[in-house]
C-alpha cells in the first residue's frame, strides 16, 4: 500500500511539473511575442504622431525649430521612444534629446533606408541604422514628413526603440512569473502529498482488516470519518462486506452446532439399538420394535438431509426470477388444503376458510408459495387441540395479499416467539409432539418469503397461535 502511495504522489508531481513547464513555456513564447508586438505597435503611433506634428511645424520645409523639438521630446518622454528628423538629404536636424550638442545631429541615414521610404512610405526594422545607434539594436519606423500646407515632402522622421530593453523588462516579467509558478507548484505538490496520504490511510486500514479477515477474524473493521466521496463509500461498503462476512460466518458456526446436535441423537439412538441387537443385549422377542425405531430415526435423518439440501437450493434463488412469474393464490390454498383432509379428520379439526368471492393473483413463484402454506398447515393441524378450530384467511391491503393461518392450541412462550423461524430450533413442548419434526419448516418459511422480499409475523397467545404473511398483487 505504501508503493501506491508513493506512486500516486510521483504521478501528480510529474503532472503538475509538466504542467507548469508547459504553461511557462507558452507565457514566455507567446507573452515575449505579444510584448514586442505592442512595443511595435506603439512605435509605428508614435512615428505617425511625430510625421504629423513636424509637418505641421516645419514652417515651409524648417525643420531645425525649437517648438518642434519641445514637442518631440515631450512625445519621447511620455512614450520612452527615441525620435531623430532627418532633411530630405537624410541628415538628422533634430533629436528629441535636450542635449545641447547632440551627438545625432547631422548624421546621415543610410540612402537606402530613405530609397524605401520613398517607395514604401515607410520604414521598420531592427537595426542600428549604420551605427548611428553605436550598433546597439533598435527597432526603428521611419516615415516621411509631409507638410500640412502644400502637402509637400521636407524630410523622415524615425523613432526607434532599444529592443534589449524590451527583452530585459520582459525578462523581469518572466522571472516573476517564474518565481509564482514555483511557489504554486510547491503549494501543489504539499497539498498532492497530504490528499495521496489522506486517501492512502483508509486504503490501509482495509488492507489490515483483509488480513486479518485471512487470518479468521471478522470482526475488523475501518474507521468511517464521515466522508462523503469514492473513499467514503468505498469504506461503508467494505464495513457491510466485513459485517456479513461476519454474519455469514456466525450462522455457519451456528448451523454446524445444530446439525452436529440434530444427527448426534438419530445416529446414537441407531448404534445403540444395532449393537443392542447385534449383541444380544435386546430378546429377539423384542428386536422387531427397536428395529421400527431404527428405521423411524433413518428416515428422520432422510427428512434432514432432504430439507437441509432444499434449503440451500431456495437460498440460491435470485429474486427477480422468482416474482417474473404469477398465480391465483386462491387456488393454491384450496389445494393445499386438501392434501391435509386425512389429517384434519384425524383429530377431528373443524376448518374456517375466509377466501374472497374474486381470484387473487399474486407475484411469486407458486410452488415456493405452496411450500409456504404447506408448512404453516402442518404445524397448525400437527399441534391443535383435537375438536379444535383452524383458520385459514386471504385478504387484499396496499398492494399486497395477505393469508393468515391459525390454530387453537399450546402457545409458543414469550421467551421463543422471537426464535421460531431459526433453523433446528424447537422447544421441549414442540419435540414432545413431533418426534418427527427436524426444525428446518419454519426456516424454510422464512427464508421463501425472504427470497420474495416478503415477510412472515407471529403471534402466540390465549391459546391461539397465528402465523401472517404477504405476497405483491399482479
Amino acid at each position: 500500500m505504501k508503493s501506491i502511495y508513493f506512486k500516486n504522489f510521483l504521478m501528480t508531481s510529474v503532472l503538475v511539473f509538466f504542467s507548469f513547464l508547459v504553461l511557462a513555456t507558452s507565457f514566455v513564447i507567446l507573452g515575449r511575442a505579444f510584448a514586442l508586438n505592442e512595443k511595435r505597435d506603439s512605435i509605428a503611433q508614435n512615428a505617425v504622431e511625430a510625421a504629423s506634428v513636424a509637418g505641421a511645424l516645419s514652417n515651409n520645409g524648417n525643420l531645425t525649430g525649437w517648438y518642434l523639438r519641445l514637442v518631440i521630446s515631450s512625445i519621447s518622454r511620455s512614450t520612452g521612444n527615441h525620435i531623430m528628423i532627418a532633411d530630405v538629404d537624410g541628415t538628422v536636424v533634430s533629436v528629441s534629446d535636450m542635449e545641447a550638442v547632440s551627438p545625432y545631429i547631422g548624421k546621415h541615414i543610410n540612402e537606402a533606408v530613405l530609397a524605401e521610404i520613398d517607395k514604401n512610405k515607410r520604414y521598420q526594422q531592427i537595426t542600428s541604422l549604420d551605427n548611428i545607434y553605436n550598433e546597439r539594436p533598435y527597432y526603428v519606423v521611419g516615415l516621411p514628413i509631409i507638410t500640412s500646407g502644400n502637402g509637400r515632402m521636407v524630410g523622415y522622421v524615425f523613432v526607434g526603440s532599444d529592443c534589449t530593453g524590451i527583452v530585459k523588462s520582459w525578462g523581469t516579467a518572466s522571472m516573476l512569473f517564474a518565481a509564482t509558478a514555483i511557489v504554486i507548484m510547491a503549494l501543489a505538490l504539499l497539498m498532492s502529498y497530504f490528499t495521496s496520504k489522506l486517501q492512502a490511510e483508509p486504503l490501509n486500514e482495509m488492507a489490515a482488516a483483509a488480513h486479518r479477515f485471512a487470518h479468521g477474524d471478522f470482526s475488523a473493521r475501518v474507521a468511517d470519518t464521515g466522508r462523503v466521496d469514492e473513499i467514503g463509500a468505498l469504506t461503508a461498503s467494505f464495513n457491510t462486506m466485513a459485517e456479513s462476512l461476519e454474519k455469514s460466518e456466525q450462522l455457519r458456526s451456528d448451523f454446524i452446532a445444530n446439525v452436529s446436535h440434530e444427527l448426534k441423537t438419530p445416529m446414537t439412538t441407531i448404534a445403540g439399538f444395532a449393537d443392542g441387537i447385534l449383541d444380544g443385549t435386546i430378546p429377539k422377542e423384542q428386536q422387531e420394535r427397536y428395529l421400527q425405531a431404527i428405521s423411524s430415526e433413518t428416515k428422520r435423518l432422510s427428512r434432514l438431509v432432504r430439507q437441509m439440501l432444499e434449503m440451500s437450493r431456495i437460498q440460491s434463488t435470485d429474486a427477480a426470477q422468482l416474482l417474473s412469474t404469477s398465480f391465483n393464490i386462491s387456488e393454491v390454498i384450496m389445494r393445499t388444503l386438501l392434501t391435509f383432509e386425512t389429517k384434519i379428520t384425524e383429530r377431528d379439526l373443524d376448518v374456517d376458510i375466509q377466501l374472497p368471492e374474486e381470484s387473487i393473483v399474486v407475484r411469486g413463484n407458486e410452488d415456493s408459495y405452496t411450500q409456504v402454506i404447506y408448512n404453516l398447515l402442518d404445524n397448525a393441524v400437527k399441534f391443535s387441540e383435537r375438536g379444535s378450530t383452524l383458520g385459514i384467511a386471504l385478504w387484499k391491503q396496499e398492494g399486497r395479499a395477505y393469508i393468515s393461518v391459525k390454530n387453537r392450541g399450546e402457545t409458543i412462550s414469550p421467551e421463543e416467539l422471537p426464535f421460531v423461524f431459526d433453523r433446528f430450533r424447537k422447544t421441549d413442548k414442540s419435540r414432545s409432539k413431533d418426534r418427527d419434526g427436524v426444525g428446518l419448516g419454519l426456516a424454510i418459511v422464512k427464508t421463501i418469503l425472504n427470497n420474495h422480499e416478503e415477510d412472515i409475523t407471529v403471534t402466540s397467545r390465549d391459546g391461539v397461535t397465528e402465523f401472517v404473511f404477504s405476497a405483491k398483487l399482479k
